[in-house]
């Protein structure tokens, strides 16, 4: 048994920026992987996967992008060696192959085991990521045993679907993604849509997160949003990081070939109901995009920048046949196999604190759990929109090390 000022759990993005300010507050501190550095990065990503964020944005405390293509996209193995080097650049106390088990509540703070080892902290930062439990809808469980279903957390590229169409389930980056993906490896694709953010990749002649970042978008605070929980439901942008900054959307989707329906309702033997709401879900995703648009060209103006950047547009609205099919008889339509890109969820098993919230999320507010010593990071909207991206967690852990230093330097002076 070892005992620790503090303990992080996770050693991504989000446990390697939280060990950077604790090394600069002189905290001892270890952290616990349970496979190596980018564990998740390195075996639960599909192959042709890449950031969202234009790799200007590649940034880490103290450390950033330094290769020649800054307004490319990284690739999975380019952000796995980014992380890497990192973990190298901090010289982080990582220990690996040590799988958390369980967490107990003491009288010192916690009771961390993993294997045959138990170390005991004042304070644990839980950086272990959102994204380790495929979510799915309560009716996947009907898909006909003869459809093999598919989550991301498994699906590596197109070569392991059978041969045939597929149907997408879920709009959000993954889902376009995955379902751009699939068609062009020649199975017909069907996207089942339901809420999504609908974004250019390129507006004005520049990236549109880099612009979302630039006008301050990307850096609201958690405690200027009138409505917290759904701003952290909000799903991922319908983006894609290509050499081209091609947009993607469920219009160029549409020319392309691939069917669009409304949102998965229920699974009966087999057949699939949608929701009659897709024209409802495309106008409000139109809206939103109109409207952040317009406030980017309002900040543009205001500071005087026009001239830097290429003319205001406005993109077509997305098209809707005027009554989508409400049904699908998956065999008569040949389904073979279906993805469900309907999302992620943390996996916290081994906490055994009374901290968990109905969704299994830990009760939090900017990363200081509902419980003394207890942090989290790499949570969506943790503190700032930006949570979501790779550069959002430097200023996640700085604010959380700066509570826990505070933490810690209180509890050694009682």
């Amino acid at each position: 048994m070892a005992t620790i000022d503090c303990v992080i759990i996770g050693a991504g993005h989000s446990g390697l920026a939280a060990s950077y300010f604790l090394q600069q507050s002189g905290i001892e501190h270890i952290i616990l992987e349970r496979g190596e550095v980018a564990h998740s990065w390195k075996n639960e990503r599909w192959d042709s996967m890449c950031l969202l964020t234009p790799n200007h944005q590649a940034r880490l405390p103290g450390f950033g992008y330094s290769g020649d293509n800054p307004d490319g996209y990284l690739t999975v193995a380019e952000t796995v060696k980014f992380i890497e080097e990192y973990a190298r650049f901090i010289a982080a106390p990582v220990l690996c192959d040590r799988e958390v088990t369980s967490v107990d509540s003491t009288p010192l703070g916690f009771s961390i085991v993993t294997g045959n080892d138990e170390y005991i902290t004042p304070s644990l930062v839980v950086a272990s990521g959102a994204c380790n439990r495929p979510s799915f809808p309560p009716c996947a469980e009907k898909l006909p045993e003869s459809i093999p279903g598919f989550h991301p957390l498994e699906y590596r590229n197109p070569e392991q679907l059978p041969s045939g169409k597929v149907l997408v389930v879920g709009a959000s980056a993954t889902g376009v993604q995955l379902a751009h993906e699939i068609h062009m490896s020649g199975r017909p694709v069907i996207l089942s849509v339901a809420e999504h953010v609908r974004l250019p990749r390129v507006y004005r002649g520049r990236d549109i997160l880099w612009l979302m970042e630039t006008v301050g978008i990307l850096d609201e605070r958690y405690d200027e949003i009138d409505d917290l929980v759904r701003a952290r439901s909000i799903p991922s942008p319908q983006l894609m990081g290509t050499s081209e900054r091609k947009s993607i959307d469920l219009n160029s989707l549409s020319d392309m070939g691939v069917q669009i329906r409304g949102q998965l309702m229920d699974i009966r033997d087999y057949t699939v109901l949608f929701s009659g709401s897709l024209k409802n879900h495309c106008e409000l995703a139109d809206l939103k995009m109109n409207r952040l648009l317009k406030t980017i060209d309002e900040w543009i103006g205001k500071q005087g920048l026009d001239a830097e950047f290429s003319e205001p547009e406005r993109f077509s609205g997305t098209r809707v046949e005027e009554s989508p099919p409400l049904t699908l008889d998956l065999q008569k339509e040949n389904i073979q196999s279906v993805v469900w890109a309907t999302g992620f969820a943390p996996d916290y098993r081994w906490l055994n604190l009374p901290v968990l919230d109905r969704k299994g999320r830990i009760r939090h507010e900017a990363g200081i759990a509902d419980w003394p010593g207890l942090y989290v990071l790499g949570s969506t909207f943790l503190t700032r929109r930006k949570s979501t991206y790779i550069h959002g967690a430097e200023d996640d852990a700085r604010e959380v090390c700066e509570h826990l230093t505070a933490y810690l330097r209180k509890q050694s002076v009682a």
